[in-house]
Protein backbone atom coordinates (compact mmCIF):
# COMPACT_ATOMS: atom_id res chain seq x y z
CA UNK A 1 0.00 0.00 0.00
CA UNK A 2 1.45 3.40 -0.97
CA UNK A 3 2.43 5.73 1.85
CA UNK A 4 0.85 9.11 2.52
CA UNK A 5 2.06 11.63 5.07
CA UNK A 6 -0.49 13.64 7.01
CA UNK A 7 -1.14 17.27 6.12
CA UNK A 8 0.75 18.31 9.25
CA UNK A 9 4.00 16.59 8.20
CA UNK A 10 6.61 18.55 6.26
CA UNK A 11 9.55 16.89 4.49
CA UNK A 12 12.92 18.16 3.33
CA UNK A 13 15.60 16.14 1.59
CA UNK A 14 19.17 16.82 2.68
CA UNK A 15 22.60 15.54 1.69
CA UNK A 16 22.23 12.93 4.42
CA UNK A 17 18.67 11.71 3.84
CA UNK A 18 15.31 13.26 4.66
CA UNK A 19 14.03 15.26 7.60
CA UNK A 20 10.39 14.99 8.62
CA UNK A 21 8.73 17.65 10.78
CA UNK A 22 5.63 16.64 12.70
CA UNK A 23 4.11 20.11 12.99
CA UNK A 24 1.40 19.05 15.44
CA UNK A 25 3.92 17.61 17.94
CA UNK A 26 6.85 19.86 17.02
CA UNK A 27 9.20 16.91 16.58
CA UNK A 28 11.74 16.09 13.88
CA UNK A 29 12.53 12.69 12.42
CA UNK A 30 15.72 12.13 10.47
CA UNK A 31 15.70 9.40 7.82
CA UNK A 32 18.98 7.97 6.54
CA UNK A 33 19.52 7.40 2.78
CA UNK A 34 18.10 3.87 3.01
CA UNK A 35 14.87 5.05 4.65
CA UNK A 36 14.70 7.96 2.20
CA UNK A 37 14.74 5.53 -0.73
CA UNK A 38 11.95 3.50 0.85
CA UNK A 39 9.81 6.57 1.60
CA UNK A 40 10.39 8.06 -1.85
CA UNK A 41 9.37 4.78 -3.51
CA UNK A 42 6.20 4.53 -1.43
CA UNK A 43 5.25 8.20 -1.81
CA UNK A 44 5.60 7.81 -5.58
CA UNK A 45 2.87 5.15 -5.46
CA UNK A 46 5.03 2.06 -5.14
CA UNK A 47 4.17 -0.90 -2.96
CA UNK A 48 6.34 -2.28 -0.19
CA UNK A 49 7.62 -4.94 -2.61
CA UNK A 50 8.84 -2.14 -4.90
CA UNK A 51 10.70 -0.53 -1.99
CA UNK A 52 12.28 -3.89 -1.14
CA UNK A 53 13.43 -4.32 -4.75
CA UNK A 54 14.86 -0.77 -4.77
CA UNK A 55 16.89 -1.48 -1.61
CA UNK A 56 18.23 -4.75 -3.01
CA UNK A 57 19.28 -2.99 -6.24
CA UNK A 58 20.76 0.11 -4.63
CA UNK A 59 22.49 -1.39 -1.60
CA UNK A 60 23.09 -5.00 -2.66
CA UNK A 61 21.50 -6.50 0.44
CA UNK A 62 19.53 -9.70 0.89
CA UNK A 63 15.85 -9.50 0.06
CA UNK A 64 14.87 -10.83 3.50
CA UNK A 65 16.90 -8.07 5.18
CA UNK A 66 15.37 -5.41 2.91
CA UNK A 67 11.85 -6.70 3.60
CA UNK A 68 12.43 -6.56 7.36
CA UNK A 69 13.73 -2.99 7.09
CA UNK A 70 10.84 -1.80 4.91
CA UNK A 71 8.22 -3.36 7.17
CA UNK A 72 9.83 -1.87 10.30
CA UNK A 73 10.04 1.63 8.81
CA UNK A 74 6.46 1.61 7.55
CA UNK A 75 5.23 0.29 10.90
CA UNK A 76 7.09 3.10 12.73
CA UNK A 77 5.82 5.84 10.42
CA UNK A 78 2.23 4.65 10.61
CA UNK A 79 2.42 3.89 14.33
CA UNK A 80 3.69 7.39 15.06
CA UNK A 81 0.78 8.94 13.21
CA UNK A 82 3.05 10.54 10.60
CA UNK A 83 1.73 8.42 7.76
CA UNK A 84 -1.24 6.40 6.68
Amino acid sequence: MPLRFGADVSTAETDYGTVLLDERAGTYWELNPTATLVVRTLLDGGEEADAVAALVREFDIAETHALRDVEALVRQLRGSGLAS
